[in-house]
Formats: C-alpha cells, structure tokens, sequence
C-alpha cells in the first residue's frame, strides 16, 4: 500500500477534495435531492467544504435524511482499514488497542482490508430509550466473562458512533435524545475522543456527524443542551418543493414503479397541486408540516385503485383515471395533522381541496378548449355514470363518439402510444370532472357510483 503512493486523509478532507473535484467537473454533488439545486445544497457545500459537522433543520418529509445519506457519495469508493478492527482504524495510524499492538508486532506485514463507502455510514434514530452505550459504547461483561480484567480496555464493547470511525455518522431528530445522552456527544464533536465508563481511554475518532431536528423541537429551550448545539458548525434549513414542476419530479422518482398502472400526467399533476394546497391550508398544523410521502403515498393509492378495478372489470390495461382519486382522501388522511378547531370536518377539508387542485390542473392544462362537443352529449336530459369499478370501455360506450377527444388527450399529454381504451377513458373524464368544478355540468355520486348531467 505504502508503494502504490496510498495517502491517509481524514473524512472531513476526503469529503472536500471529492467535492471540489465534483465542482470542478459540473458532475452532479448529491444525485435524487429535488429541489434544492440553489437553496439548500449551496449552504451544505460550503459547510462540508469547511469542514464542519451540522445539523439539517426542517419539518417531517423534507428530504434530510435522504439528503444525508447522498454525502457518502463524496468518500472514496474504496478505503484501507486493518483488517478485523470494529471501529475502522487505518493502517498508517491505528488508535485503537488491539491495533496498535498489531501494529508494532508485525510492521508493514500489518493486514489489510477494504471497505466501501456504502459501508462507512452509521445511522441512529434518537429515541428516549436510547442509551449512552448504544451510541457510544460500554462494558462487556462477555469479555470479562472470558477472564480479562475489568481495567482492560479490550473490554469495551463499541457503540454505535465508534463504529463509523472514519465515516459519516447521522442522528436523525436528534432533540429526541435524552439531556445526559446528549452530554456523550460532546466529547465527539469538539475533542474527538470517547469516553467509556471509568475508563482511561482517549479514542481519536476521524468522523463527520450530520444531524437532523425539527426547527421547532430544536429552538426550543430545554430540547437540546446548549453546549452541544454551539459545537455543531452549521445550522441547515430545508424546505418542501416549492414549484410544482419539483413536486412533480419527485413523485415521478419516488413513486413505486411496478405497482401495475399506468398514471397519467395530468393527474399527477392533480396530486402534485393536492399537496401544495394541504400544506398551505390554514386547518394543517403548519408546524407539523406535510411529508413529501404525503404525494407519493397518494400517487401509489391511485395507481392501486386502477390496478383493482382492471382485477375486479377484467380490463387488460389499468390507466388511473379521477375517480381513483377519491380514495386517496381517505387513505391518506392520517397522514395530516390538523389543527384541534377542524377536529370532525378532516375529509370534507381534504375533499375540499382536492377539487380545487382538480379545477386548477384542469385550467392549466384545459383552459380555454373548446368542449363543446362534451357538453353537448348531455343535451335532452341524458347522464353518463361512472365509478370507481366502472372499466373504461364501459365509459366510452356510455359516453359515445366524442369530436375533439384526441386534441384532448394531446394537451393532456397523452402522446403516440397512449391511445388505448384507458387512456381516452381517463382523459374524458377529465373534461367531465373539470367541466363539473367550473359549473358547465352537475355531478352526483352515490354509493361509489359518479352521475354527470345537464
């Protein structure tokens, strides 16, 4: 190793020099983060650049952790560590006892292994049970068991954070730990070192800790010790998508791909709008703010629905259409906190809102059409029901031959290959539905079963 010209860094420089050259190359930093490109990722360079350890702030769903675990990509691939250490020494400056011994009995004929960078992450989610020895480390009454005396310091069984010496360390919502648990992280942020029991045991550790917290949780007194938030370098602040192309992105790539239907653009629009309007609700608890799984969990329930109703109808291609989208407000309403005076009206507020989301994504992408030749079926009294079980070909027979259909599946976005039953079916109702939110149509459902009429 000593010939091939191998250099020992640090972490924190390891991570400076990948990202500078990272920079240099316009190569893409922190691969699947949406939205952050000129609002968040600036702040984490110039932090890691700095070489400091810091804490991610932002509400639930906003990306930390996922964000988090991407700075592993900026270690190098591949790293020497002398072979069986628990807690990653190098083999140019091992700290630990079993290594050091190693060291000056066998030289250079020292053994080598390697680890990849996949494998230098540690992560613990902050629990009030957590406890010292889990993160830090304790006795092992096993190894004293065997014989060793209590004072041996090759008695201690490592926690967590030793572990990922020489790695890249995560507490996720770390005000969640307890005050005396946040007091062992102090020797690791500033001296670097741990600390175990009574133990006369400085451990250097080369580590870059990342923690994240809610900004509500964190600024407040007696959440987190004073002393240990003032070592951390920089304070981060997330934020959620905050255009609905970003939003749109991200259910794309969040999305389960192979739950068996087909979602059309439009209506991921719809979902993408839905959860803007819930976030910005005045009924929403805004201090609990509203994931980003919110969407996605949302796009997957209307997918599933479609993949239902093709089981249930028989039909070979299930398409999502807007009748899917009912049940995504059931479904997902655990998954907002609302404030207590709208205790009792949570899914007419949700129903509320997606309508507009619905009247929204239908101006954008309707606005101005000329549908009269929809409206127009509807002349005489009839109606045209639909449903969650109702399969499109059904639809399209009650609906009958529709002049403009297909400018209407174009500027939905329905493009060459995408002119089956499904998808003329979900685009027709489309125009139904958006016809019946700007008043054109009346709509009434009853029983699962959607009635549109005059």
């Amino acid at each position: 190793m000593r010939e091939s010209g191998h250099v020992h860094r640090t972490v924190k420089a390891e991570v400076r020099e990948n990202l500078l050259a990272k920079l240099r190359a316009g190569e893409p930093r922190f691969p699947g983060i949406v939205g952050f490109d000129d609002t968040v990722l600036p702040h984490l360079e110039r932090a890691l650049l700095a070489g400091h350890d810091l804490v991610l702030l932002g509400e639930r769903g906003q990306g930390k952790t996922r964000l988090i675990r991407t700075v592993t990509g900026l270690l190098d691939e591949w790293t020497p560590v002398v072979e069986g250490c628990e807690i990653n020494d190098h083999p140019y400056a091992p700290v630990c006892t079993r290594c050091q011994a190693l060291a000056r009995e066998l030289g250079d004929e020292l053994p080598i292994g390697w680890k990849h960078r996949d494998e230098r992450y540690g992560e613990k989610l902050a629990t009030p049970d957590t406890s010292v020895g889990d993160l830090i480390g304790d006795v092992d009454p096993i190894k004293i068991a065997e014989g060793r005396t209590l004072g041996d310091p090759e008695t201690v069984h490592y926690g967590l954070v030793p572990r990922t010496n020489r790695g890249v360390f995560s507490v996720n919502e770390l005000p969640d730990l307890a005050e005396r648990i946040q007091v062992s992280l102090l020797n690791v942020l500033e001296e670097r070192d741990i600390q175990v029991r009574g133990y006369n045991l400085r451990l250097p550790l080369d580590i870059l800790l990342i923690a994240s917290a809610n900004p509500e949780d964190y600024t407040n007194r007696g959440r987190i010790i004073t002393p240990l938030k003032d070592r951390f370098g920089a304070e981060i602040r997330t934020h959620y998508p905050r255009t609905v192309e970003d939003e749109l992105t991200l259910i794309r790539q969040e999305s389960v791909p192979d739950i068996g239907a087909d979602v059309p653009e439009h209506l991921v629009e719809v979902i993408a709008r839905f959860t803007r309007l819930v976030r910005e609700s005045t009924s929403v608890d805004s201090r609990s703010g509203v994931s980003a799984r919110f969407s996605i969990a949302a796009a997957e329930t209307a997918a599933a629905s479609a993949v239902r109703r093709a089981a249930v109808a028989g039909e070979e291609q299930a398409v999502t259409r807007v009748v899917d989208l009912a049940c995504v407000v059931h479904s997902l309403r655990g998954k907002v906190e609302f404030e207590v005076s709208e205790e009792g009206r949570e899914t007419e507020i949700l129903a509320h809102l997606l309508r507009r989301a619905t009247a929204e994504t239908f101006r954008n992408r309707l606005g101005g059409m000329d549908l009269s030749a929809v409206i127009e079926k509807f002349s005489e009294g009839a109606q045209v029901e639909s449903g969650e079980l109702v399969p499109a070909s059904e639809l399209l027979l009650r609906m009958g031959p529709v002049n403009g259909l297909a400018k209407v599946m174009s500027r939905l976005g329905m493009g060459a290959g995408e002119e089956s039953p499904g998808h003329a079916a979900a685009a027709l109702e489309f125009a139904l539905e958006g016809l019946y939110l700007m008043r054109r149509l009346s709509k009434e459902d009853l029983d699962g079963v959607t009635v549109y009429r005059t």
